[in-house]
């Protein structure tokens, strides 16, 4: 396969803060299936992205340096 088949797509325009909000919302219920509650930080940095101060990766990479600085007994309350 020498061309990229989802290549056009990449010509589509940003999504609105609506399917943001859907797409947030659907993985956080996904989590919430497992029993994994999103901690407020996630939740807040959701929101920006969703209100565009911040873009997906930027989210992607606070929410991984917020995790990665905390112990997960202290992100488990044990």
């Amino acid at each position: 396969m020498n061309q990229d088949p989802f290549k056009e797509y990449l010509k589509e325009s940003e999504p609105n803060k609506q399917e943001i909000r859907y797409a947030w919302s659907t993985a956080i219920g996904l989590q919430a299936v497992d029993g994994i509650k999103p901690s407020q930080y996630l939740i807040d940095t959701a929101v920006r992205n969703i209100e565009g101060s911040i873009t997906l990766q930027q989210a992607q990479d606070l929410i991984d340096s917020y995790y990665k600085e905390r112990p997960l007994s202290s992100l488990l309350n044990i």
